[in-house]
């Protein structure tokens, strides 16, 4: 016969409540968020009434029973000789009932689980009001197993009541009897408990959970793991819930981590502390430590455990941390977020927070450095999705990449570098653009697109009040302040054929809008309602409404796949360019300050930081396209990236003289700066787009295209066939670098 790693252990209800109060069945303090709903309390009370079997419990031996401390201040009157497996929501439901103490519901709210008794019907029911005036129900059945109950007493009361409102036959009187007593006696109920042998690992444990699960349903590790906390460490468990439970409802008299972005659950902060302790993201490796397990040797240690104890409690403490908290917040704002509506995914606030910490108190980082970083990062995983598939397998990836940095500046180029690698040329261009072509309505692109419009200042479509502004989580009204537009309004659309919910609600074809111009445009054809809403600006205010709302052209006449599939480049673009602030640590403001100089700026001439050129793309002596000019064009861009940035004016000549954009023959604005941002892509990177901002401006009565250059962090090189060119300016002109002389260039200029 096989051995086996379990033993059978029958128990009554009484048995098992009294070893639950000696807290030798290491059951999580009553106080803990319990997920049950009373109509499920109610079912588990009425099977065991008539009979029926209630489900095995799954208990864990503790390897530390008998000689060990627990960590923390713990009351129980004895050490946990049992750990709950599976069985933790009955057990607690049961307990709560027959102690008749307060169970926390998830939202952290105390409440006791009333269940009322019907002996006439033999019928249980979760108490409300209805339940509470009907005689026939005893309306809170705890009172049977109070330590100062007189069950005839209960029952004579019972019966007295009941005859106010109706005649008792004796037959009727000695049936209430027996059912009230049957019903006390559940205290004998039999439960079949198998103890898993205390030196079995933790994958046998899961193992053994999912093979006896009816449902086949997973051990739900966070749930175990903070039963385990509850066991070994119940006063850092209880500082994690306090945290919650603070965090979900502002405080107006003192520090409160309550916020706009989550309300974080006690398994995901333990999550943060194990990342932050261990750097590893598996919540596997929290049994090893919360049990003393030595990896190499398998076997249990007191000393081993209060070892890597002390690294988590520093590490939750740090985690805990409200400046802490409330600063990296401050990232999530400055990456262009501004409340939970807003977030995708939790596990990649949570890895964010992780890396904050670790960049702010192990490699200290400067915080100014590091916010910037962080919002970065947080960018980048965001609209890529990247912790939505596998976290865990993600977030480990990324924290192995730290394990050997040693230095803050380590530390930053790390997180830059993987934003760099993952943001190419081929996901601004290709993958977003794919991404942007789903009607889901929390999706990671379209909330990145919300962002970029908060981190270039964007207006409302249609308003001139901040998309910052509107998107602000205090603002509590009937209707939110901004909302989702159809662009192409549903019924309009409805009378085109395109009826499917998936097309209609397209996020190419949203926009934010004020709920009061969205009310008033209501089914209207784009044709009929956008000539009043354009009315309200001037040429250069829709111009910018245009590129950051990423309008087409004339996009009300276009048919309503053509303006979906533009509008999603565009998007991309205006994504891209968001992100671009992030890349340069400059605001809008800042990009665009010189705007207003321009004519200044032409009256000067060319310097080293200006230059005029006359086309993009086309040979005035010949009156054709030429590839000469373009690469004429990216020389002085690239120049200006490796130097110290600068401004680029297209369509004025070498002498100042204005010639305006029409001899490059582009259908439209959009498409000029369209096929600038491909050719810069193309030949000098990603990394050098995220340095440029581009616009169109009125000059003399012409149009000219402005391209402002930032100082680039990293070198860029422009590809001409075969070869790759460095430039930089000297005065007022372009030079191309030799090999050497760019290779000592790069050493001087890009230091670190």
């Amino acid at each position: 016969m096989s051995e086996t790693v379990f033993t059978k252990v029958d128990y009554d209800l009484s048995s098992l409540v009294k070893y639950i109060g000696l807290g030798e069945i290491g059951l999580p303090d009553i106080q803990r968020p319990f997920v049950w709903k009373n109509a499920k309390v109610r079912d588990l009370f009425d099977s065991m009434y008539k009979g029926y079997p209630v489900g095995y419990l799954l208990f864990w031996q503790n390897a530390q029973a008998g000689d060990s401390r627990t960590i923390g201040n713990e009351n129980k009157q004895k050490p946990p000789r049992l750990v709950i497996v599976d069985g933790q929501q009955r057990l607690t439901s049961l307990y709560a009932v027959i102690k008749n103490v307060a169970v926390l519901r998830e939202n952290f709210e105390n409440e006791h689980i009333q269940i009322a008794f019907n002996p006439l019907e033999e019928k249980f029911e979760v108490t409300d009001a209805a339940i509470r005036r009907d005689k026939a129900f005893i309306p809170d059945i705890s009172i049977l197993w109070q330590p100062d109950a007189k069950i005839t007493r209960i029952i004579r009361n019972y019966l007295e009541n009941l005859r106010t409102g109706r005649e008792i036959s004796d037959a009727e009187e000695l049936a209430i009897e027996d059912r009230i007593l049957k019903l006390q006696g559940l205290q004998g109920f039999p439960f079949t408990a198998l103890e898993l042998a205390s030196d079995i690992d933790e994958e046998a444990v899961s193992d053994v959970f999912v093979r006896i699960n009816s449902k086949g349903t997973p051990l739900n590790q966070a749930d175990f793991i903070l039963t385990l906390m509850s066991v070994f460490w119940d006063e850092g468990r209880t500082e994690l819930e306090n945290f919650c439970r603070e965090s979900r409802k502002p405080s107006k008299h003192k520090a409160s981590p309550f916020n706009h972005f989550i309300e974080p659950s006690p398994d995901q902060l333990l999550r943060v502390g194990v990342g932050v302790a261990f750097k590893r993201a598996r919540l596997k490796y929290v049994y090893s430590i919360l049990r003393g397990k030595d990896l190499e040797t398998e076997k249990f240690s007191d000393e081993r455990r209060e070892q890597q104890f002390v690294l988590l409690k520093d590490a939750q403490k740090r985690a805990l941390n409200l400046q802490y908290w409330h600063d990296f917040m401050n990232c999530v704002r400055q990456a262009g977020f501004r409340s939970s509506k807003m977030i995708s995914s939790q596990n990649n606030l949570l890895f964010s927070y992780i890396l904050y910490l670790i960049g702010r108190t192990e490699y200290k980082v400067p915080e100014f450095d590091l916010r910037r970083v962080i919002a970065r990062w947080f960018f980048m995983s965001a609209v890529t999705g990247r912790f939505s598939g596998s976290p865990e397998s993600a977030m480990e990836f990324d924290l192995a990449r730290l394990r050997d940095i040693g230095t803050a500046e380590g530390f930053v180029n790390a997180l830059n570098q993987v934003c760099d690698i993952t943001l190419t040329n081929d996901f601004w261009s290709v993958s977003l653009p794919n991404d942007l072509a789903t009607s889901s309505p929390r999706s990671p692109s379209l909330f990145a697109y919300q962002a970029a419009l908060v981190l270039l200042d964007a207006s409302a479509l249609f308003s001139k009040i901040k998309v910052s502004d509107l998107l602000d989580p205090a603002i509590h009204a009937n209707r939110a302040a901004v909302e989702r537009h159809h662009l192409f309004p549903k019924a309009f659309l409805s009378k085109q054929g395109v009826t499917a919910i998936r097309d209609t609600n397209q996020i190419a074809n949203y926009a934010l809008i004020e709920w009061g111009d969205n009310v008033g445009i209501s089914d209207q054809s784009p044709a009929i309602y956008l000539p009043e809403m354009k009315a309200r600006f001037s040429q250069p205010e829709l111009d910018r409404m245009y590129r950051l709302h990423a309008l087409p052209p004339n996009w009300e006449h276009l048919t309503y796949q053509d303006f979906l599939e533009k509008r999603r480049e565009l998007m991309a673009q205006v994504i891209a360019e968001g992100y671009a602030t992030l890349v340069i640590g400059e605001t809008v403001q800042d990009l665009t300050t010189t705007v207003f100089a321009l004519a200044q700026i032409v009256t000067n001439g060319e310097s080293e930081a200006v230059e005029f050129k006359s086309t993009l793309r086309t040979n005035l002596h010949t009156n054709s396209k030429d590839p000469r000019m373009e690469l004429a064009v990216l020389k002085t861009l690239a120049g200006f990236l490796n130097t110290n940035g600068g401004t680029l004016v297209i369509g004025v000549a070498d002498d100042g003289r204005p010639l305006g954009i029409q001899a490059d023959g582009f259908d439209n604005e959009d498409k000029m700066n369209l096929h600038l941002v491909n050719i810069v892509k193309s030949r000098m990177g990603i990394a050098a787009i995220t340095n440029l901002h581009m616009h169109f401006d009125d000059h003399d009565d012409y149009r000219v295209m402005v391209v402002r250059c930032h100082k680039a962090e990293t070198p860029v090189f422009l590809k001409d066939g075969d070869m790759e060119r460095f430039y930089i300016r000297t005065g007022p002109s372009t030079t191309e670098l030799s090999p050497s002389q760019t290779q000592e260039y790069i050493k001087q200029r890009f230091k670190g």
